[in-house]
């Protein structure tokens, strides 16, 4: 009998491998991210540490959302994927003339997903300053034009106050409220053991829960942010930031995380 010999082929190592990395959002994103973690060899937690509420002020979105159906406004700002949930389950209308302007590609996907079309997306910052400085070229310098703004609660006003002042006549909309939610007491434990050894945080409001349910985070837990902007508002809460992603995306983020980890 013959016996052949195969070469050894050398086994990969995934970049994290072995890593534990705790996801505070749950859904759709949440698992997407899990399983792009997992791709590349880590053991995903998925903790939501927020969630939505609907805002105080139904009346004025309503109003708000019944008038962009009769075209009482040029353009809408959209600013997350949570605000696209708002319009679906008001069942919003957009009518034909009024054009969209989302912040982030994640927001435009999920417009998109929804039936709505896009108009504008930032090219290269996805965020409201970027969306700002390319508003001019994208509206051919058309002032003024009547927007209407859905944001959260606790979002900073720097899209509304930008387009006001350079001349728009803009209605800000409370569209949802954001509100932590406790994170389990094993998750806790694990953190404070050092036991995972990375924290994504994706926005403002989560690296406020990561400071108040997991702080102070152990030295050896990377805080990975999803951005500058959001890295920013972290170190502003006193949270430490170890890993900023260039872009705001799941994809930037976790490519962020794996050169830290090749760098390690």
């Amino acid at each position: 009998m013959i016996t052949r010999h195969h070469p050894t082929r050398p086994i990969e190592v995934k970049p994290l491998a072995g890593w534990r990395v705790l996801v505070p959002r749950g859904g759709p994103w949440g698992d997407q991210v899990a399983a792009k973690l997992r791709a590349q060899g880590a053991q995903p937690i998925v903790a939501p540490m927020i969630n939505f509420a609907p805002t105080d002020d139904a009346p004025a979105l309503e109003a708000a959302l019944a008038r962009l159906a009769e075209g009482g406004f040029d353009w809408m700002t959209v600013t997350s994927a949570t605000t696209v949930d708002v319009l679906t389950s008001h069942r919003a209308v957009v009518a034909p003339g009024t054009r969209i302007a989302a912040v982030g590609e994640t927001t435009a996907a999920a417009l998109v997903a929804a039936g709505y079309r896009v108009d504008i997306v930032p090219s290269e910052d996805n965020s409201a300053r970027g969306l700002l400085e390319e508003w001019e070229a994208a509206t051919n310098g058309v002032i003024p034009l009547r927007i209407l703004a859905l944001r959260s609660e606790i979002a900073k006003p720097l899209l509304s106050v930008g387009l006001r002042r350079i001349g728009h006549d803009v209605e800000s909309v409370v569209a949802y409220r954001t509100i932590g939610v406790p994170v389990d007491e094993r998750v806790v434990a694990d953190v404070a053991a050092g036991r995972v050894r990375a924290l994504l945080v994706t926005s403002g409001s989560v690296a406020q829960q990561v400071q108040e349910q997991l702080g102070p985070v152990p030295a050896e837990t990377l805080v990975a942010c999803i951005g500058p902007r959001t890295a920013k508002d972290a170190a502003a809460l006193g949270l430490r930031v170890d890993v900023v992603a260039d872009h705001r995306s799941a994809e930037s983020l976790i490519e962020a995380l794996v050169h830290a980890a090749r760098s390690h």
